[in-house]
């Protein structure tokens, strides 16, 4: 339009005089008034440019409030996917098995026991190599977050675990250790591989700032495994700064409730103190009827302490006791409490920034367990020359032989041979983080010793539990994480490469029942039997594990 006008400006300019014959006063009051036509045409096309920005912002803010509204800002949804990949081998050294697999369930004499079977072939088993080369394994997890009132939040994490190519645990449980040959039970459910339900691994309610005070309590399916350092393995962070308990001590799915205060201390940052309870069967119905069954329910609690918990910064102290400890696991068949269990533990876990070119984040941790066993024990029937009598006189017959909390009982003298026992474990490993390639290294090393029992079932490993090993274990591992650019929020996906060396020094890892022996001191002979080392399970003496791992966390 401007161009249109100087042009029909210039043009009547050009024109003769005697077209249009006009004074230079004229010509000049029809230039201001061109001007003037001009500036309005200016504030008209401004006006309509503002117009045009307020109407995309309206439409902005249209779309934003639909977002929010089709989202809840309250509730947060998440997912991990984990492919693995194991290359298993073992050594299991001679020894004198005492329930051959022919031999399980078998009735003699009336009773329903498990029954041994002395004098076979099968139980005298001489060392032998096994093996799985190509263990294949998916697991999936969808994870919940709501805070549907204030101060009051509810979580949910929903896993699926499983062996390719079937529907039960049957390709990793062997019949090595207690934790996997007893199956997949309470406490581990979802975290062995099993099935392709999508089973809770925990679902709980927290309510926080109780009475305006720094007071918090939570109750239901708790996440009572993968707490510190375990993480740092898992390349996930931490839960919270108040939440997990220490992996040594307790990896173990528990039903249960915690009651927590975190007072605002100069100098202790981040301390906390809080009590934990959780049930680990419950006896149901009792009757007063004579000879029936007395089961009581087996109960844990502790009490934590942790003096400072920040992001790169850990101190806790531990106490657990468990009551009334069951002969079997829970859904499997408990016939009897065996005792009590103590245990005490620590953990310093701590992370140096830009050490170098990366972050260094390290960690120690220590418990010790002690037993507290009453004369009730694991009991089976002894049909020593396998004639079907379990009453013979001068055999190995006995009805009603057993196994105490972490003691063996003698036959000759049964219910007065109980002995409280004391075990030990240590746990350190580091891991350095290089920023530039998001590569991560780490090294860990455990050490179980002969009468150490941890309630730690749940640990992620495929032989047995290694935080549970009467000896010890050495593990390496490679973690490399993808540059691919995060369209989900807080997604990660990553490569995780790992070898895990076992070296057992006694039986009986992750098991409380019957006394612990020198791995190297067992033989293929009957006299194994006589002198009380007949095994229920098969005695690894060493085990490897290579491993490689694909996580994708949105």
């Amino acid at each position: 339009m401007k161009q249109f006008l100087v042009a029909l400006l210039v043009l009547s300019l050009l024109l003769p005089a005697t077209s249009f014959a006009v004074t230079q006063d004229e010509l000049m009051q029809k230039i201001d008034a061109l001007s003037k036509e001009l500036m309005q045409l200016k504030q008209q096309m401004n006006e309509i440019k503002k117009e045009e920005v307020k109407k995309e912002e309206r439409i902005s803010k249209v779309e934003e409030k639909s977002e929010q509204s089709a989202w809840p800002s309250w509730l947060e949804i998440g997912a991990d996917y984990r492919f693995r990949i194991d290359s298993l081998k073992g050594k299991v050294h001679d020894h004198y098995l005492l329930f051959p697999s022919a031999a399980l369930g078998m009735t003699y004499s009336g009773t329903s026991l498990p029954v041994f079977v002395g004098g076979t072939p099968n139980n005298m088993v001489p060392a032998h190599d096994v093996k799985n080369d190509a263990l294949l394994l998916n697991r999936f997890a969808l994870n919940l977050k709501a805070n549907p009132l204030e101060d009051i939040s509810v979580k949910a994490r929903l896993l699926m675990y499983k062996v390719w190519g079937h529907e039960t645990m049957t390709p990793v449980q062997g019949s090595f250790s207690a934790d996997r040959a007893m199956g997949p039970f309470d406490g581990t459910m979802g975290h062995v591989p099993q099935d392709n339900t999508l089973r809770v691994d925990y679902a709980y309610a927290t309510w926080s700032n109780i009475a305006d005070a720094p007071v918090w309590a939570s109750i239901g399916r708790r996440p009572s495994t993968g707490g510190p350092p375990m993480y740092l393995k898992q390349n996930t962070e931490r839960v919270s700064t108040t939440a997990g308990v220490q992996g040594l001590l307790v990896d173990y799915a528990f039903d249960g409730l915690t009651i927590g205060v975190a007072p605002d201390i100069s100098g202790l940052p981040g301390a906390f103190a809080k009590f934990c309870y959780g049930k680990g069967f419950d006896s149901g119905f009792r009757t007063s009827l004579p000879g029936a069954a007395s089961l009581h329910d087996v109960n844990f609690a502790g009490i934590a302490v942790t003096p400072a918990s920040t992001d790169n910064f850990l101190v806790e102290l531990q106490a657990n006791r468990g009551f009334s400890i069951f002969d079997n696991m829970p859904d499997a068949g408990v016939r009897t409490n065996l005792g009590d269990i103590d245990w005490f533990g620590g953990i310093v876990m701590g992370k140096m920034n830009n050490f170098g070119p990366g972050n260094l984040n390290l960690f120690v941790s220590a418990a010790i367990s002690k037993t507290h066993p009453n004369t009730n024990m694991f009991t089976f029937a002894v049909d020593g020359n396998a004639d079907g009598d379990l009453l013979d006189v001068g055999t190995f017959d006995n009805p009603g032989a057993g196994a105490g909390l972490l003691y063996d009982d003698n036959p000759m003298t049964p219910g007065v041979d109980k002995q409280s026992h004391s075990g030990s474990a240590i746990y350190v490993g580091a891991r350095y983080d290089i920023k530039a390639t998001r590569t991560k290294i780490g090294l860990e090393y455990n050490h179980g010793s002969k009468y150490w029992i941890g309630m730690v079932p749940a640990g992620d490993d495929m032989w047995t539990s290694k935080l549970g090993t009467r000896g010890n274990v050495y593990e390496v591992y490679l973690i490399q994480e993808l540059f691919n650019k995060p369209i989900a929020n807080k997604a990660k996906a990553f490569f995780r490469l790992g070898y895990q060396y076992f070296k057992f020094n006694y039986t009986g890892s992750n098991s409380w029942i019957g006394e612990p022996k020198k791995i190297s001191d067992l033989t293929a002979t009957a006299a194994d039997f006589a002198a009380g080392k007949a095994q229920m399970f098969m005695p690894l003496e060493k085990a490897y594990d290579i491993y490689a791992t694909f996580d994708v966390m949105f």
